[in-house]
């Protein structure tokens, strides 16, 4: 067992700042709850209290094997307290999740380490069917869903088909989506402290395709699309689970006030209003939204939720209109250290580029001016985008067809660009000739390599635990 602390035994040893106060110390006596028969103390020579804190500074790769040592170190691993002393000691860790899908267009879910380079796959998603009509009624569901968002998308096999993935409170949720051609209302939750899935409270009405979002440590979902008697209805409502009660509470309806304005009735009936994402930026919830009628998409700007006063309204036009899109349906975008970043696609086979949103001058400017992606025109989701340990990262599929995670230091670039344009400014002023255009470096770092086969990107999340 000493061998087990060897490798963190310096990383305990200088964190003296993080002793806890004497009065916090007398909540640690019931970790006598952790023991059992065979070994009374978590660590023979120390009490307890001290053993928790010491299991709270170490890696989260190590609790894999640490569970294996005893029944109280497994109890002590899966308790809530250890993630509360990770918290109030600063040692939460950033940990990728990236859902795939796999053969038989199955999902499976993979977590990355970022500090050991480690891999873990999760538990399988339970394989639970809702929504059990005679699949003859809705022959010609899937048909309507495919000329809806121009792919495949076999809802006779796979329970989750358009579901939506959220982060919130430690846990991912996996929301409502297809199943046998209906759509379903029920979240599944998991726990990565349990490392197991659990149904939750349902969503109010069945949701496929909607946008999540993350606002005061609660989960928002607005839109996607219902079964109705013509077929797919899209939705403007909006709802809101508070994961400390498990409870879902109703968001005000989206307003779609540009759809609104639409100059015929046959155009309103034809161009259908969808939420295309949703992003938490400056204490609010940004929605960009399009009109869409296969193979017609048109951009439209977009509403923003403002939690204080419970209300949407119309997003500035530049950020809404100018919002790069990945595809029909789709914008992804994150926040990192507080500035919004979206990938443009442009018109090239194997590049992109990040754009960051100024708020101030409501433009999307290029910071970086290269992204090298590959076309996957069959994949549904070619490359994700996530920011965490204070960088951006795109992660995508390479030539050999492995998974790769690609790092780049959006401050750095941003640093770049200011004083490049400064440099332009002076040279304007002093009337000197253009320079050729210069060759960006390249500013991308691959911090990880995987061959998962066949398997296609879906959906990504960050946990901070």
């Amino acid at each position: 067992m000493g061998q087990f602390f060897s490798a963190a035994s310096t990383k305990v040893g200088s964190t003296e700042g993080n002793e806890v106060p004497g009065c916090e110390m007398c909540k640690r006596q019931r970790m006598s709850s952790f023991t059992d028969g065979e070994n009374p103390r978590l660590i023979p020579t120390l009490p307890d209290e001290i053993s928790i804190q010491v299991l709270a500074r170490l890696p989260r790769i190590y609790y894999l094997k640490g569970k294996a040592v005893s029944r109280s170190w497994r109890s002590a691993i899966m308790s809530s307290e250890l993630y509360d002393l990770r918290k109030e000691f600063g040692k939460t860790e950033e940990w990728l999740y990236i859902l795939t899908k796999v053969e038989d267009d199955k999902l499976s879910w993979h977590a990355f380490d970022p500090w050991s380079q480690a891999w873990q796959r999760l538990p399988p998603m339970p394989d639970i069917a809702y929504g059990e009509e005679d699949k003859r009624v809705f022959s010609g569901l899937a048909d309507v869903l495919r000329s809806w968002l121009g792919r495949i998308c076999p809802l006779d096999r796979l329970p989750f088909c358009g579901c939506a993935i959220g982060a919130v409170d430690g846990c991912l949720y996996v929301l409502g989506g297809f199943s046998k051609a209906s759509a379903v209302k029920c979240v599944w939750r998991f726990d990565p402290i349990l490392n197991s899935w659990s149904e939750v409270e349902s969503m109010s009405v069945g949701r496929a395709y909607c946008k999540t979002g993350i606002l005061n440590n609660k989960l928002f979902v607005v839109g996607g699309v219902s079964r109705g008697r013509g077929g797919l209805t899209p939705l403007q409502s909006a709802e809101v689970l508070d994961p400390c009660t498990g409870i879902w509470s109703e968001v005000p309806s989206m307003p779609f006030s540009r759809a609104q304005m639409l100059p015929t009735a046959f155009l309103a009936d034809m161009l259908k209003p969808i939420a295309t994402g949703m992003t938490s930026y400056r204490g609010k919830l940004y929605v960009p939204q399009s009109l869409y009628s296969w193979p017609f998409f048109v951009d439209v700007g977009g509403e923003i939720y403002d939690p204080s006063t419970n209300s949407w309204s119309e997003m500035p036009s530049g950020m809404g209109e100018g919002w790069p899109a990945r595809q029909a349906g789709t914008k992804l975008s994150v926040v990192v250290d507080g500035e919004l970043y979206a990938l443009d696609p442009s018109t090239s086979l194997d590049s992109g580029k990040i754009k960051i949103y100024d708020h101030q001058e409501d433009v999307w400017k290029v910071v970086i001016g290269k992204v090298p992606i590959q076309d996957f025109a069959d994949s549904e989701s070619p490359y994700l985008l996530a920011g965490f340990l204070g960088k951006l990262h795109v992660i995508t599929k390479d030539a050999s067809h492995d998974i790769v995670i690609m790092q780049a230091d959006p401050n750095h670039q941003l640093d770049s660009v200011s004083s490049q344009s400064s440099a332009s400014s002076s040279s304007s002023s002093q009337d000197q000739p253009e320079s050729s255009e210069e060759v960006e470096p390249d500013v991308w770092r691959i911090i990880c390599s995987r061959n998962f086969g066949s398997a296609e990107l879906v959906s990504c999340q960050v946990l901070d635990i």
